[in-house]
């Protein structure tokens, strides 16, 4: 496993307590970062704070990021706490319920929606004048391959990944005068609770769009996301990097 020396760097990882955002935490303070992890179970966090507490170098806040007073508080804390804000890893979404876009919830979709999209546009309003501040930052962004092809029977949450993929780019442009870069991830379904809460069948084709065969291992999506969030990424910005397993067209 290749290592990034992350040393002095503090990162946030959001929607961190399972799954990817979990695997990704862990790398970074591995590497030497300060981490503080963003989600909205509790439970989660203390789980975490047993494993990591005593190193010094992570700290846990309950926030949801729906909500942008929680976002602004969860990220006062994170400057209170240590100071500065180097990384940013938008990785908190829900996927929302299987159903044709003629037979989707309402509600539903707007929940999905206003997570995923609006709550990654909260965070990264709240976070990126710090960043700017210190004329350094990484941000990474997670979106899906379905933000790219569309999943049938999840539209929202196709829609909502797929604005992610936008706004990583947009922020990319506007963002690249100071030495701060933006990308995203486009993982296939990886063996997460979110991903394995959906529908066995809608679980079974998706797979079956796979050409290696398998789901995305989280080890795999961290290392892409540590490399993207150092600072030897130093020139790539606003763009959208494959974690598809060769299912992507583009």
């Amino acid at each position: 496993m290749n290592s990034y020396d992350l040393t002095g760097r503090v990162a946030i990882v959001t929607g961190a307590g399972q799954g990817i955002g979990l695997t990704v935490a862990e790398r970074m303070l591995d590497s030497g970062a300060s981490v503080s992890v963003w989600d909205i179970d509790q439970t989660l966090l203390d789980a975490l704070e047993a494993r990591h507490g005593k190193s010094g170098k992570l700290q846990t806040v309950n926030g949801n990021i729906g909500k942008l007073d929680s976002v602004e508080a969860a990220t006062r804390a994170v400057i209170d706490k240590f100071g500065r804000i180097d990384i940013l890893i938008n990785n908190a979404a829900i996927v929302g319920p299987n159903a044709n876009t003629w037979e989707y919830p309402p509600q539903a979709f707007e929940d999905v929606v206003h997570i995923g999209l609006v709550g990654t546009f909260y965070v990264c309003r709240t976070v990126v004048p710090h960043m700017i501040a210190n004329n350094y930052g990484r941000i990474v962004n997670l979106a899906s391959v379905a933000g790219k092809e569309g999943n049938p029977g999840a539209p929202a949450y196709s829609s909502t990944k797929a604005g992610v993929i936008a706004l990583t780019k947009s922020l990319g442009k506007e963002l690249a005068k100071y030495n701060i870069g933006v990308n995203c991830v486009t993982p296939a379904v990886a063996k997460t609770t979110m991903a394995m809460s959906q529908d066995p069948e809608f679980l079974k084709m998706i797979l079956g769009k796979i050409p290696r065969g398998r789901m995305l291992e989280l080890s795999e999506a961290a290392s892409m996301i540590a490399f993207l969030a150092s600072e030897e990424n130093s020139f790539t910005t606003g763009a959208v990097f494959d974690l598809s397993g060769g299912r992507a067209t583009y």
